[in-house]
């Protein structure tokens, strides 16, 4: 994806002050909520070249193409943007599971859910 294209992403979302856009991730088919991750404008220029979802890792400071070790990836099948321009709604066709626990999608425990787990740091 050329340049001109990723600064035309920069000025047309509304990034965060990390320069970083929530991704929400849905399943094409079945309208399931996969996942939520961040995209820089390098990661979003980049999904919009392979057609596949590539983000941006806040915890390894890079790039994330993913599945491209699992062997999960995710075709996109559209972007929306939401009315506010700072929340993307990726529709995907995954090719396997998205949480990497092995569950279909990161979204399988509820609140209740964590009130009996260890608290997170």
């Amino acid at each position: 994806m050329s340049a001109t294209t990723e600064q035309q992403l920069r000025r047309s979302l509304k990034w965060d002050d990390s320069g970083l856009i929530p991704a929400i991730v849905q399943d094409a088919q079945t309208q399931q909520v996969l996942m939520m991750a961040y995209m820089n404008a390098e990661s979003l220029a980049r999904t919009l070249e392979i057609g596949e979802t590539v983000f941006w890792s806040r915890s390894r400071g890079e790039l994330w193409h993913k599945g491209a070790t699992s062997g999960n990836m995710q075709r996109v099948v559209s972007i929306a943007v939401d009315c506010d321009a700072d929340t993307l709604l990726i529709q995907v066709e995954p090719a396997g599971p998205a949480c990497h626990t092995g569950a279909v999608s990161c979204f399988y425990r509820t609140l209740q859910d964590l009130s009996t787990l260890p608290e997170q740091k």
